[in-house]
C-alpha cells in the first residue's frame, strides 16, 4: 500500500463524483428527505419520532452509502478502468482504501447535514452531545460505504450488486433492533443479531439519544468499526483485477 496512491485514487473519484450532481444529491441530500418525510408521517404521534428517529439515522445513510459505493466501485471495473489501473504500480489496497477514503469524506458532509436537519428542523431530541450523534452518523455511513466495496469486489454486474441488499442489508434493517428490542427477539434472531454491525450501529445511536455515555456508547461504536475496517480487508482480498 502507498499512501501517495491512495490519496491519487481518492482525489480522482471526488473530481468524478463533481460531474456527478445526481449521485452527489444522493448521498447528500436524500437521507435528510428520508429523515423529514418520516417525521412528517409521525407529526401527530407524540414521542414516535424521538423513539425512532435516532435509529433512522443510523439506517438511511448506511443504505444510500452501500448503494452508491457499490454500483460506482463496480462502474470502475465494467468500464476496464480498474483493470487499467492495475497494470499501473497501484495496489487493490490502494483502490478501495482511495475510494474509501473519498466516500468517507462525503459520509462526513452527509452526516452534518442529515443530523443537523433531524435534530434542528424535525426536532428530534437528543439527551447526549450532539456531535456524538454526527459522529455515529459518520460511521455508520462508513459501515455502508465498506460492506459496498465488498459487495462490488463479488458482483459482476450493477444489479448483482443492488441484489446484495437482501443478503447484506436487509436483515440488518430487521433484527438491528429498530422495530423491537434484540434483548425481546427469540434467542436463535437475538444470537444472530449479534454478529450483525448494523445492530451495534443501532445501540449507538440510542445510547447517544438517552444520554448513556462511557463505555455504553464507545464498546459498540468500536465494534462498527472493526466491522468496516474488515469489510474493507476483505474487499482489498478479493477484488478481482478483471470482470469476467
Amino acid at each position: 500500500m502507498n499512501a501517495a496512491r491512495t490519496f491519487a485514487t481518492a482525489a480522482r473519484v471526488l473530481r468524478q463524483l463533481s460531474h456527478d450532481p445526481r449521485s452527489i444529491a444522493l448521498m447528500i441530500i436524500a437521507p435528510s428527505l428520508l429523515v423529514g418525510l418520516f417525521a412528517w408521517l409521525f407529526s401527530d404521534q407524540d414521542g414516535v419520532f424521538n423513539q425512532f428517529g435516532g435509529p433512522i439515522l443510523a439506517l438511511f445513510p448506511f443504505i444510500v452509502m452501500f448503494l452508491i459505493t457499490s454500483i460506482t466501485t463496480l462502474r470502475e471495473r465494467r468500464s476496464g478502468t480498474l483493470e487499467r489501473l492495475m497494470t499501473t504500480p497501484i495496489a487493490k489496497a490502494d483502490f478501495i482504501l482511495g475510494y474509501a477514503l473519498a466516500f468517507g469524506l462525503m459520509a462526513v458532509v452527509q452526516a452534518v447535514i442529515t443530523v443537523t436537519f433531524a435534530v434542528w428542523v424535525c426536532g428530534l431530541e437528543v439527551e447526549g452531545p450532539v456531535w456524538q450523534l454526527g459522529l455515529v452518523a459518520v460511521v455508520d455511513a462508513l459501515l455502508g460505504t465498506a460492506l459496498g466495496l465488498l459487495a462490488s469486489a463479488f458482483a459482476r454486474t450493477e444489479f448483482q450488486a443492488v441484489q446484495f441488499m437482501p443478503i447484506l442489508v436487509f436483515p440488518q434493517i430487521i433484527l438491528g433492533g429498530l422495530f423491537m428490542p434484540r434483548d425481546q427477539m427469540p434467542q436463535a434472531l437475538e444470537v444472530i443479531s449479534d454478529f450483525l454491525p448494523l445492530s451495534y450501529a443501532i445501540d449507538t445511536i440510542n445510547a447517544v439519544t438517552a444520554g448513556d455515555d462511557g463505555w455504553d456508547v464507545w464498546r459498540p461504536l468500536l465494534i462498527v468499526v472493526a466491522f468496516a475496517v474488515g469489510s474493507l480487508i476483505l474487499a482489498s482480498l478479493t477484488l478481482r483485477r478483471r470482470t469476467p
